[in-house]
């Protein structure tokens, strides 16, 4: 990598820190740096945990000079076509604020911006489990629900940049309050947190559950992947919470299926070695689940890239 002339750089922002790395072109992430995001006081702040995570990548033996590009996971709401981020509930030091304005200023190169889960789509669609083909819909799972949504290998923004949010699909008008408002999202059923929450209603029909002993008796300290864990030893309590988690998600994959038909579905984010096993439960779950008449048709895989996805997706803003 000290050889090229230019480097990618690739942006992850959240709450707590801002990761950044070298991209290769082959979607390789070369150098990595990490520091905490200054959440609180003024925007520029924010811009300086930014511009700190940049700039300790240049100890990997690229100058500053050599960036070509700088491509961004930043949280939203955001209009990936300005830059300006509108008014993340996480971030509170930037309300429309021109993030990728105010980078190029400091770098005086292009810069994209986009949010993690169409960010991670594209990576995978350029470098990924989704390689091999042109449209494809992804799912990141961890304590939200996020998708990204790639037609003819681009992201589709829609109007005015705010399609994709498939984890605000909502199932279920009686489930459970979501964050954003509205009931019954596939995130407050099958994301992680959800998962724990049934596990915790369910022990007390299962005083045997290994559960009891890996929260320490503490029904509040179960965990999502306390019940992965369980899972795989074929505890009951656990595998009844799996064979519900499993049927909500192939339900609603199977309306994503019918509503765009993908070449292919990739699963990614912390929960995805959970499902990495179960992929086959799940497509098996897609007869009844919709109308469409080949659903077995499509692939059901696993990202390449886990935690490093926002970083990776970034870069691939700009490759």
């Amino acid at each position: 990598m000290k050889n090229e002339a230019q480097v990618i750089v690739g942006v992850d922002i959240g709450a707590t820190k801002v990761a950044a790395g070298l991209v290769s072109v082959e979607g390789e992430i070369v150098a990595r740096y990490r520091t905490p995001m200054r959440a609180m006081g003024t925007a520029a702040n924010g811009l300086a945990a930014v511009s700190t995570a940049i700039e300790g990548l240049f100890t990997a033996g690229v100058s500053r000079h050599q960036i070509s590009a700088i491509g961004v996971c930043a949280p939203g709401p955001l209009e990936p076509k300005s830059g300006v981020i509108i008014n993340p509930p996480n971030l509170p030091i930037w309300h429309n604020y021109p993030l990728a304005e105010e980078m190029r200023k400091l770098y005086d190169v292009p810069v994209r911006i986009d949010n993690d889960a169409n960010a991670a789509a594209l990576a995978e669609t350029k470098w990924g489990a989704g390689r091999d083909y042109r449209n494809l819909f992804y799912v990141t799972i961890g304590t939200g629900i996020g998708t990204g949504i790639i037609f003819d290998r681009q992201i589709f923004h829609g109007k005015t940049g705010a399609a994709g949010e498939g984890g605000h699909v909502g199932i279920d008008i009686n489930g459970p309050l979501c964050n954003c408002g509205k009931r019954g999202c596939i995130e407050t059923l099958a994301a992680g947190p959800a998962i724990a929450r049934r596990a915790r209603e369910k022990l007390s029909r299962y005083p045997g559950s290994i559960l009891w002993e890996m929260a320490a008796g503490d029904l509040h300290a179960v965990t999502s992947e306390m019940v992965g864990t369980a899972f795989a030893v074929s505890d009951p309590a656990a595998q009844e919470v799996m064979r519900e988690t499993l049927d909500l998600l192939a339900y609603w994959l199977g309306s994503m299926i019918d509503l765009l038909e993908p070449e292919a579905i990739v699963i990614g984010g912390g929960a995805s070695a959970l499902f990495a096993p179960l992929l086959e439960d799940i497509r098996a779950r897609w007869r009844g689940a919709c109308i469409n008449p080949c659903p077995l048709n499509i692939p059901l895989l696993i990202a390449r890239y886990g935690e490093e996805a926002g970083i990776a997706g970034a870069a691939a803003l700009c490759a």
